[in-house]
This record gives structure tokens, sequence and C-alpha cells, in this order.
């Protein structure tokens, strides 16, 4: 690090350790050619043309984190650096293969792991001597109401079944099994 740089930074390291920590963990943890190379791997039919896997990825993030209230507010904040419409982007998000759905949420619960159980922060087994997860489930139907915030559009949660495994020492998603068609099972 530069001496300037380290001038700039000195005083949030010292003052505020958690915060860049956290900043340094997330930029680390969506790292967007980490994340377009797990794409690149995991995707078995979609492909990458003009929009890359990590920009829909970060514009998801944005949503969820609530600096965005939308996808489409997500987008229009950087519809120029991103340089595709907002149907490209629709058509990607709707187009996301579970498996690297599914990918991106291991990637990124080892990834976490590794973070947590080098700080040694993982919290006591549940069990002593043996290692635990919790399994839980979730069945969207066609006919369930939705929620409030999508009743203005058209979009509408489709059908369908998951089950999330959490590691609970260190309180993360670590796998998923997502099933688009909640008939089906």
């Amino acid at each position: 690090m530069s001496l300037t740089l380290a001038k700039v930074f000195d005083p949030f390291v010292k003052e505020r350790p958690i915060c860049v920590m956290a900043r340094g963990v997330l930029e680390n943890l969506f790292n967007p050619e980490r994340i377009d190379g797990l794409f690149e791997r995991t995707a078995k039919v979609q492909y990458t043309r003009a929009l890359v896997f990590s920009s829909v990825v970060d514009l998801m993030g944005q949503v969820v984190l609530g600096v965005q209230p939308s996808i489409h507010a997500a987008y229009q904040a950087q519809a120029e650096k991103l340089g595709v419409s907002d149907q490209a982007v629709y058509d990607k998000l709707n187009h996301v293969e579970l498996g690297v759905s599914a990918e991106l949420v291991r990637d990124s619960a080892r990834q976490a792991a590794a973070v947590i159980r080098a700080l040694r922060a993982p919290l006591p087994p549940l069990l002593k001597g043996y290692r635990t997860r919790i399994l839980d489930g979730n069945h969207l139907s066609a006919t369930e109401h939705r929620i409030e915030e999508l009743r203005g559009t058209w979009a509408s949660p489709l059908p369908g079944k998951i089950l999330v495994v959490l590691d609970p020492e260190c309180m993360v998603a670590s796998d998923v099994f997502p099933c688009e068609d909640g008939h089906a099972q």
C-alpha cells in the first residue's frame, strides 16, 4: 500500500476495524473475476455475451443489502456502465441455471466459513463431537399471494421448492437444493 493510501486508510483501520474487515471480506466474497469464473465452470446452457454474471450478482446484492429498492432501480443507477438493456438483465436473471445458483451459495459459504474459522469465531457445536447441519425448505405455489412490493408488477414468483442446509457453527447457508418445478417432487 502506498504511503498516501495508508494515510487515508489508517484512521478507518484504527477507529472502525470491523467495518474495514467486513468490506474487505465482502469485496473478496463477491470478487467479479471469481464469480464469472464460477459461472463459466458451472453453467451448462447459459453463456456470456455482453452481460457478465458478476454484474447480475452485483445488482442482486444491491437489492438484498437494501442499497437499491429493486433490480430496475439498481440497473438504472448503472445502466451506462452495464451497456445492456434492462430486458437483457431480466433475461439473464430469468435464465440463471439452478446449478449456477446452488454453486454460488456453496462457494460463498466456503469463503465466509474460512474467514469465520480464521477469526476463531464459530459458535460452539450444537451437539459436542458431531458435525450438525440444519435442513429447512420452502415451497412457492403458483397461487401463493404475492408480497406487497410485487403486486404492482407483472413479475410473480414461479412455483418451486428449495431445501437449504445451514451450518449452525458458522451460521452460513452451506448448500441449497432448488427445484424449479415444485410439482415434480
